[in-house]
């Protein structure tokens, strides 16, 4: 994989020439950035910008979107990556007001080198998620994976299940008929990266091959469906997993929340 030439190919596909997430949506090119207005419930943000790299113009860039999502009244985040102008652009981001969010390590891969990364254990199986009850059990292994409140995970996967269900594959393995992983991924038309998100086992479960068996599951999708690259917003916890799967990593990305 060429590094530089993946990296710009991510940016013009998924961030300067990014899609609305649903029918309600609108993506703006304005003031050198590129920015996502939600629909209702949905996310609002910076996708990408443009900026001088001295600068000159982010001050004014990093206000104006202040200006334009405080006035609809939403908070807003802007999805800052390593690479991007000016090299300052986060310690700006934070005089402004903005919080940071944990930072991530963006990687991707060629699709088909996961479509054998592994079978899930015995006595485990992957099943799709289509309907409320699915999207439950998806819910209870993303609150006890990670130990935060899943309203909001229900709440996106329901609308685009219901306004986009070509665009996202969900998925949940059972030990039995207990919950124990969960994941899913998103896929643009148009674009050749399909997205991994919220791949997330429950503790007593982890280090059996589940998440690379989520892994290699989704690929397959995305292979039939003619994605070549895969793209993961890696944790700490993550990464060393998708670096032995062959996964590259080309950037950071860290969220900046703005609140009004």
């Amino acid at each position: 994989m060429d590094h530089a030439s993946v990296l710009a190919l991510y940016d013009r596909d998924m961030r300067e020439g990014a899609r609305p997430e649903s029918p309600d949506a609108r993506v703006e090119r304005t003031g050198g950035v590129v920015r996502h207005v939600g629909g209702e419930g949905g996310w609002n943000g910076v996708l990408w910008s443009g900026l001088d790299p001295t600068g000159a113009d982010a001050d004014a860039a990093i206000a104006a979107q202040i200006g334009f999502f405080t006035g609809l009244g939403r908070e807003f985040e802007w999805k800052l990556h390593g690479h991007d102008h000016p090299a300052d652009l986060g310690q700006r981001l934070t005089a402004a007001g903005f919080t940071a969010e944990p930072e991530e390590t963006l990687m991707i891969g060629e699709t088909a080198g996961q479509l054998t990364a592994g079978e899930p254990p015995e006595g485990v199986r992957i099943v799709p998620v289509t309907d409320r009850a699915g999207v439950d059990l998806m819910v209870e292994v993303n609150e006890r994976a990670f130990g935060r409140d899943g309203a909001w995970l229900r709440d996106l996967v329901l609308a685009r299940l219901a306004t986009d269900p070509d665009g996202i594959v969900a998925v949940v393995a059972l030990a039995g008929d207990v919950p124990v992983s969960s994941a899913r991924m998103e896929m643009i038309p148009g674009t050749r990266f399909a997205g991994l998100w919220g791949g997330g086992t429950v503790e007593e479960w982890r280090g059996r091959g589940i998440y690379r068996a989520l892994i290699a599951h989704r690929a397959r999708i995305a292979a039939e469906r003619g994605y070549r690259y895969l793209q993961v917003d890696a944790s700490d916890r993550s990464r060393p997993i998708l670096e032995r799967l062959g996964f590259a990593a080309l950037s950071t990305t860290t969220p900046y929340t703005y609140v009004p």
